[in-house]
């Protein structure tokens, strides 16, 4: 089942895009990246994606702010959104959840937790889209 499910990874760090990417893919996920919010926010009005995975800290446009032009688009605002972020200080996550991403987790990543977030986001966007 996993195989159609499409999730794009908002991200600028190479290196952090292989590694989600990698673990991703191994998961037996479709993964196409972006190295900036702009970049990603084109693909996602672009392309039908099941989870976007953002990235709060992006030069430019950062990951916040990203998620809520998202969310005001018709076209990609029930797509489901999963931050990761090196914010992890107390209050950073509901500051992050209350700007419209619909799940948190912080760098470094732990990836089984990681791993069971996307699978929890992804049954919940299947579910608000049927």
């Amino acid at each position: 089942m996993s195989e159609s499910k499409r999730i794009l990874i908002i991200e600028d760090n190479a290196a952090n895009r292989k590694l989600i990417g990698g673990h991703l893919q191994r998961s037996g996920y479709a993964v196409q990246e972006a190295e900036d919010a702009d970049k990603g926010i084109a693909r996602a009005l672009a392309e039908p994606f099941d989870l976007i995975v953002m990235d709060i800290q992006l030069p430019g446009t950062d990951g916040l702010t990203a998620t809520r032009l998202l969310r005001a688009n018709a076209k990609t605002a029930r797509i489901p959104i999963l931050a990761v972020t090196a914010h992890a200080m107390r209050g950073d996550e509901g500051r992050i959840l209350a700007a419209g991403c619909d799940g948190y987790v912080a760098k470094p990543i732990a990836y089984k937790e990681f791993l069971a977030t996307v699978a929890t986001l992804l049954a919940v966007g299947q579910a608000a889209t049927e």
